[in-house]
């Protein structure tokens, strides 16, 4: 559970930069509505990973395979309302579509490259040694 919370706050942290410099070309690009683009598709895949950190975390309690499980169940469930979120916010006008999808597949890229690599780098047992069990 340590190394998966390490691993959070370093992808977070990541996505964090990526998220400022998102908002800076969308406001660049697409102005006004460009940055509320952006903010709602920072929102959208914060609120989406932040469930997912919840339930990993809470699985992860559990055992391993319960963990990969959820991890699993909850990248399709994310994927699935993130398209009906989608088709609900196509026709509003308010802020910049393609800033919005842009940012938020930026960041989702940004989260799983993370999430690799920081834990690819992380020292983790494959087996319980004698003197933990």
């Amino acid at each position: 559970m340590a190394n998966y919370a390490r691993v959070v706050r370093r992808s977070a942290a990541l996505c964090s930069v990526v998220a400022a410099a998102m908002i800076a070309i969308c406001a660049a690009v697409a102005g006004t509505k460009g940055v509320y683009g952006s903010l709602v598709g920072i929102g959208v895949v914060t609120a989406f990973f932040g469930i997912s950190i919840l339930a990993v975390g809470r699985a992860a309690k559990i055992s391993p395979m319960v963990m990969m499980v959820t991890a699993m169940a909850t990248y399709v469930v994310k994927i699935i309302a993130f398209m009906i979120v989608l088709v609900l916010l196509r026709n509003v006008t308010v802020f910049n579509g393609r800033s919005l999808g842009l940012t938020a597949l930026v960041l989702i890229v940004a989260w799983c490259a993370a999430q690799v690599v920081f834990m690819m780098r992380s020292k983790m047992l494959y087996v319980t040694p004698e003197e933990m069990k």
